[in-house]
């Protein structure tokens, strides 16, 4: 896929304007999804549990990869980014254009735009004051849960797409996606409920060999905003 994308000559011009199709999209989360192992097997990489610590070491590592990559230099990653609409809120990991404007289906991007928002969590939550065991999909007070938060526009509501990292301290995939899936179950059941069956994680792709899982949803949002996607990138940390 990588070999489809345009290679882009930054000589004799600033910033040149590059269109791309929208599949680059998906072979930038496919890109992403190659070096989460890469990244937690780096020899040089200190061991850390704490969900900032993580998220910055995998920026750190995505960005050197995308530089020295055959295709992706035209990407930077960036961490705790504004959010577009709301800016008081920040997003956990930013892919963002460098050294190029990128025009995606229709749609103008900058280095100062970010192409998807991705959200990061840890599997099991940490225990804590005021954590909720489900803040992977949601929590009971605040807006802190990943999904929720994606799903309801606190971030990411100018896109349609977006993307959850999940670093899996413990346990296995299925039992994740059984637990993940079971809290959104319950969530469609309550009494007049914004969410539903159809919120539910779908796997993609499952690749035990280096401990990476990958699903997919879809996910109806209110307040005039459209439908959201999300890819769902699970790497094992045990």
């Amino acid at each position: 896929m990588l070999a489809d994308l345009p290679t882009l000559a930054q000589a004799g011009r600033f910033e040149p304007e590059v269109h791309l199709p929208g599949a680059a999209r998906d072979a930038l989360l496919d890109f992403i999804a190659d070096e989460l192992p890469c990244w937690r097997d780096h020899p040089e990489r200190k061991p850390e549990t704490a969900e900032t610590a993580l998220t910055g070491q995998l920026c750190d590592h995505l960005n050197s990869a995308a530089r020295t990559s055959a295709g992706w230099s035209w990407v930077q990653f960036r961490t705790e980014v504004p959010d577009e609409v709301r800016q008081e809120r920040t997003i956990d990991l930013a892919p963002k254009p460098c050294g190029a404007v990128l025009i995606i289906e229709g749609r103008r991007h900058t280095q100062f735009h970010t192409l998807f928002p991705i959200e990061c969590k840890r599997l099991p939550t940490p225990t804590g004051r005021n954590r909720d065991k489900r803040e992977y999909v949601v929590t009971a007070t605040g807006t802190t849960g990943g999904m929720q938060r994606l799903k309801f526009g606190y971030h990411g509501a100018a896109h349609q797409f977006g993307a959850m990292i999940a670093y899996v301290q413990e346990q296995t995939f299925p039992h994740w996606l059984s637990q993940v899936n079971g809290w959104i179950c319950d969530l469609s059941a309550e009494c007049n409920s914004a969410w539903s069956d159809s919120d539910a994680l779908q796997p993609l792709k499952d690749d035990c060999a280096v401990g990476i899982c990958i699903f997919h949803s879809r996910h109806q949002r209110g307040g005039g905003l459209e439908e959201i996607e999300l890819r769902h990138l699970w790497i094992n940390m045990n």
